[in-house]
């Protein structure tokens, strides 16, 4: 089944690297907001189980909660339905954030892009095309549908957040953990390099009008063309990211 504690599952509260404790659960949390995966207002897990779950202290986990309250992205409540959320009004895109990397001011160079957006084909393709070929139970198929009706009504600063949402959700429906959180990783990526330029408005409703074709594709099992839909669909982000940073 595809739901938001599934996909968070899967791509966010997993252990982090021992090395960089801090900085990674920093990061793993600002995925989570940034990425849609958790919602504005949307709770976290408590700070206990946020530390068994990325294999972290409790300090370090509550140290990476304050520098994102701090930051803007995450607000404390206390009384009877209290906890850490996130904040109903999140900082603009691209704003630098602790243990996040380098601010978004730094220009990739041609290289960098080429990385970013090469990995993105091979694991977003691949993950419509085996999506397509999977029987789908009634709550997959309706989930699906559901970020993509999202996405195709966000307003200009949710449409980056929701349409992470809805790739995500795609990789999700191919049943492998891993691939999510490679997929993940990568939108966290790609997401940098979409912060470098602006958000054109027929550009959005030309990939609305391509998230309606892959996901058409998706729930009729038609995996090649689920494959070709999502191939074109990355290729016009890929030109827009070229045309302005390459």
């Amino acid at each position: 089944m595809t739901d938001d504690t599934s996909l968070a599952d899967d791509v966010v509260f997993r252990p982090v690297r021992s090395g960089n404790a801090f900085e990674d659960t920093v990061a793993r949390l600002l995925q989570a907001v940034r990425l849609g995966i958790v919602e504005p207002g949307g709770a976290l897990p408590p700070e206990r189980d946020l530390a068994v779950r990325f294999s972290v202290s409790r300090d370090t986990v509550r140290d990476a909660i304050r520098s994102l309250s701090d930051a803007g992205y995450l607000v404390a409540r206390r009384g009877r339905y209290g906890g850490t959320f996130v904040s109903d009004r999140l900082p603009a895109e691209g704003a630098e954030a602790p243990g996040a990397g380098e601010p978004a001011t730094v220009v990739p160079t041609a290289a960098e892009i080429d990385d970013v957006l090469g990995l993105r084909e091979i694991l977003e393709v691949g993950a419509a095309r085996a999506a397509a070929g999977r029987t789908l139970s009634a709550d997959d198929r309706d989930a699906l549908w559901q970020r993509m009706t999202e996405t195709s009504v966000a307003s200009a600063p949710d449409y980056r957040r929701l349409d992470s949402r809805l790739h995500l959700t795609i990789g999700q429906l191919v049943g492998t953990p891993t691939l999510v959180s490679l997929m993940a990783d990568n939108r966290t990526r790609v997401n940098e390099l979409l912060d470098h330029i602006p958000l054109l408005p027929t550009n959005i409703a030309h990939s609305n009008e391509q998230h309606e074709a892959i996901v058409a594709a998706i729930l009729t099992g038609n995996r090649d063309g689920a494959a070709q839909a999502m191939s074109e669909h990355l290729e016009g982000s890929a030109v827009l990211l070229r045309g302005f940073l390459a």
